[in-house]
């Protein structure tokens, strides 16, 4: 059996019992937030293998390949820190608002424009996401030695996503997270076990793992500003990132939100750790790669039998697919629920549904053009980590925690934040996202200060 035929063979086990169990989805929340009625399992294994994307993998294992590992590696340690961040601060709140998306908030706590606006603002991120996910998932299809090219195989792995989530929603989602997280850990825990005898095993692990040039306190040449960028990137702008949000707005309690957020924190910090083995070692395994994303598919391609390999490529496409299908149903959620169907008037949970998988289709062809002239996988997801997430974080921060300030503080804050970004971006500045987030929390404040005093609640 080819690895290409294996790799086909699993996606279509995994676009069958998608399409299996989307015959239960009847209503908008159904489709978005799996009628919220996910218990600890699921959404604990959803929130991992949503947040454990191809650049967990591919990503991470590229930057220790090149670079080795310091405090300048946020990977897993910044993304694992902002789902403890969600479940010890935001989780149980946002819950108990009984949301169908993030925006939702807005409307409830500020202004129906102020809605429309953070919808607008959100959509782009969820969007580069999804490209990262799908260029990732061309970089599988592209090594299983088939001789398909680059540009074909992501064409393939952007038709296959588009459709897989169409069908699906969050309760497909959640089901397969479950298959997808015990397969993506198998495959992983397949390649480092495979990696290891060709270092000459664990005492030439550990040896590899001191040599001062793979593990170091700093990385050379970098300011602190730029250290707390990295991190800050992961943590501050990814703590409300509205794929995670949509996962503990789809669990059945607060208590079952909170804690599998914790759950999922420690198994996505554990399994993490592996590709970032498997890329300080790669240099003496597999020198002179010239793209480092490329490293832990090349590793898997040419250690691994058909089998195994198999195994690896399937943990490979679960990580890409229980995150794609989550950053495109979040955007056409966005656009669905809170801009089209208010804007029509539509009532019909069917006709919602409608709208909601349209969207998806949408969706997945911008992002899909995104991942073929994207620089690559880290590249992208840095970037919706920190697109418009600093004047998000300010708004929902002081919207979900105080009375203070109105949609005249909130709308000021989105675009402020955003422009912020933006022209930091432009005049490549040290800091982008700290310097959004910085002018983002003065708006808030200022425009909050000048407001007349809320009343106070009974």
């Amino acid at each position: 059996m080819s690895p290409l035929f294996a790799i086909a063979l699993y996606m279509a086990a995994q676009f069958a019992l998608g399409v299996w169990v989307s015959r239960r989805v009847r209503t908008e929340s159904d489709y978005i937030l799996a009628g919220r009625n996910l218990g600890y399992t699921l959404t604990t294994f959803s929130i991992f293998a949503t947040w454990f994307g191809a650049e967990t993998i591919v990503g991470s294992a590229g930057r220790a390949y090149r670079d080795g590992v310091s405090f300048g590696s946020a990977e897993p340690f910044g993304y694992g820190l902002c789902i403890v961040l969600m479940g010890a601060i935001f989780a149980a709140p946002l819950w108990r608002r009984k949301l169908t998306t993030l925006a939702d908030l807005y409307r409830q706590r500020f202004s129906a424009g102020a809605e429309r606006l953070a919808a607008i603002i959100l959509i782009p991120s969820s969007v580069l996401w999804a490209g990262a996910q799908i260029r990732a998932f061309g970089y599988v299809i592209e090594t299983s030695g088939a001789g398909i090219s680059g540009e074909t195989a992501i064409a393939i792995a952007a038709g296959f996503t588009i459709l897989y989530t169409a069908f699906g929603g969050m309760l497909v989602d959640a089901i397969t997270d479950v298959v997808q997280g015990v397969v993506l850990v198998l495959g992983l825990v397949i390649v480092f076990v495979a990696v290891l005898p060709h270092m000459g095993g664990w005492e030439q692990l550990t040896q590899t793992l001191a040599r001062p040039d793979r593990i170091h306190v700093l990385p050379a040449g970098e300011s602190f500003l730029t250290l707390l960028e990295r991190w800050a990137v992961p943590v501050a702008g990814s703590v409300i990132a509205t794929e995670l949000i949509g996962r503990v707005l789809a669990a059945r309690s607060p208590q079952v939100a909170q804690r599998s957020s914790y759950m999922a924190a420690a198994l996505y910090v554990g399994v993490g750790i592996i590709p970032l083995m498997v890329g300080l070692i790669g240099p003496q395994v597999m020198p002179g790669i010239a793209d480092e994303e490329q490293l832990l598919p090349q590793l898997a391609r040419t250690l691994l039998p058909t089998a195994l390999y198999a195994i690896f490529a399937g943990a490979l496409i679960s990580a890409i697919l229980s995150t794609v299908d989550s950053t495109l149903l979040v955007a056409s959620a966005l656009l669905s629920h809170n801009l089209v169907i208010p804007l029509l008037g539509i009532t019909d949970e069917g006709r919602k549904v409608r709208v909601a998988r349209l969207g998806v289709l949408a969706f997945g062809v911008v992002a899909y053009v995104l991942a073929l002239h994207a620089e690559g996988v880290f590249a992208l997801v840095e970037q919706a980590s920190a697109f418009g997430s600093a004047g998000a974080l300010v708004t929902v921060s002081f919207g979900l925690f105080t009375a203070w300030g109105d949609a005249r503080a909130a709308i000021t804050t989105l675009v402020a934040g955003l422009v912020a970004y933006l022209a930091a971006l432009l005049l490549d500045a040290t800091a982008p996202f700290l310097i959004s987030l910085a002018v983002a929390f003065l708006s808030y404040v200022l425009v909050a200060a000048t407001l007349p005093r809320p009343v106070a609640r009974a």
